[in-house]
């Protein structure tokens, strides 16, 4: 294994090499541009693949899909949402972009995701101190786990509030065999590149009917007026997906189901080889029938008693690098540690596992605890910042082997002291 690095989730292209044959016709008849054919022949894929009766709009990322869902729901300046706090930053700073302010909401224990009692609490308070109810909701599917989403719903509409389904970590999750994204308003989803499937860059929002279909096509084109010049009557983006990038999507919905078989296979060999080393918790769904999770990444928490080779060590230099093949520019920190990061145990086990050629990461902060969120509302009940000092992603994407598996479990028995 020493010359061979194992990624959490590597993009894995169709063995018959349909992508190639839809970017080659793209390139053929030089429809190269945003839009065209393999355009809408994913979002017919993807209707297809979401059921519902639903309208997709393919578009250039999964955040473009959150802006766009909050922009439909009328979300603007003054305005407060309810979101997940557990999650990427991608949920929550369109709210941001729109003038409004995220209400951060905390997680319940058992999947991670949004708390429907702290919801229910967060609506009831925003209304005695605002005067006014928050403009949407955002759950987010973290890691794929499915949230409550009955409660959520029930509470939804029982104060008359539309829900932004955030699964663009959840594709092809479901509850009660129903797809993830298609419950609430509208559903956001992800094909970045190690999400379940990719389109290189992309992401996509689900619409419950053709008039809200329009008007996000709309939104996502300029919004331009039917004459023969350019006329605008209201702001739009520039958010649809590239006819190449559709074409790379149309492929991996060939083996979109072959993944999620291949993530949840990989969570099992998880549970099974770790369920006794003491200190380690592998995360897994409920079992309590409505959850189908897709396992995007597979989950562990280690004991804060759990002693780990080099924890002496943790924190004592600054990163000055993308940890863990994140890609882009990222400002280096002025300090070593924060007052909320991983316990020195998960950053002992991270450095020792990316010694042996495996890449791991911490959960995502909460974004309650994020400095640039340090004056937004939040509701918390300390599960997320729990998770989150204890918490470890593992490899599970499709060139995971059962062989890598094994490897990595042997590596955490190794590390432990």
């Amino acid at each position: 294994m020493a010359n061979k690095r194992i990624y959490l989730c590597l993009a894995h292209m169709s063995e018959a090499g349909f992508e190639q044959k839809y970017i080659k016709e793209a390139f053929d008849t030089n429809w190269v541009v945003p839009l065209g054919p393999n355009v809408n022949g994913f979002e017919a894929d993807l209707e297809a693949f979401c059921g519902q009766n639903k309208r997709v709009v393919a578009l250039s990322a999964g955040t473009a899909a959150v802006h766009l869902g909050l922009l439909a729901c009328g979300v603007g300046p003054g305005d407060e949402v309810c979101v997940q706090s557990f999650t990427f930053c991608a949920s929550s700073h369109p709210i941001t972009y729109l003038g409004a302010t995220p209400v951060f909401i905390d997680s319940e224990k058992e999947t991670w995701n949004m708390d429907p009692e702290l919801l229910e609490e967060a609506i009831k308070d925003r209304i005695a101190k605002t005067g006014k109810k928050p403009k949407a909701i955002v759950p987010v599917a973290l890691y794929g786990m499915p949230y409550q989403i009955d409660r959520i719903m029930e509470i939804a509409n029982t104060y008359e509030i539309p829900v932004v389904e955030d699964a663009a970590e959840g594709f092809g999750s479901r509850f009660n065999d129903q797809v993830l994204g298609t419950f609430g308003k509208y559903g956001v989803l992800s094909f970045n590149g190690n999400k379940m499937i990719t389109t290189s860059g992309g992401g996509a929002l689900i619409t419950a009917n053709e008039d809200e279909w329009r008007e996000i096509m709309m939104y996502a084109t300029q919004y331009r007026e039917s004459y023969p010049y350019y006329q605008h009557e209201k702001i739009g983006y520039n958010y649809r997906m590239s006819n190449i990038c559709a074409g790379i999507g149309r492929g991996q919905m060939t083996v979109v189901n072959d993944h999620i078989t291949h993530h949840k296979h990989v969570q099992a060999l998880y549970e099974e080889l770790l369920k006794d080393v003491k200190g380690i918790t592998v995360h897994s769904q409920p079992a309590t029938g409505e959850y189908d999770s897709n396992y995007w990444l597979c989950t562990i928490c280690l004991d804060p008693s759990l002693k780990i080779k080099g924890q002496e060590n943790a924190y004592k230099t600054i990163v000055n690098g993308a940890v863990g093949g994140a890609a882009g520019v990222i400002h280096v920190a002025d300090s070593v540690t924060t007052d909320c990061q991983p316990n020195e145990n998960v950053e002992a086990l991270r450095v020792f596992m990316d010694a042996a050629g495996i890449e791991a990461r911490p959960v995502w902060k909460p974004m309650h605890k994020q400095p640039v969120y340090k004056n937004a509302p939040a509701y918390v009940n300390g599960v997320s910042e729990d998770v989150f000092r204890a918490g470890m992603c593992l490899p599970a994407g499709p060139y995971v082997s059962d062989e890598d598996v094994k490897y990595i479990v042997d590596t955490i028995k190794s590390a432990i002291v």
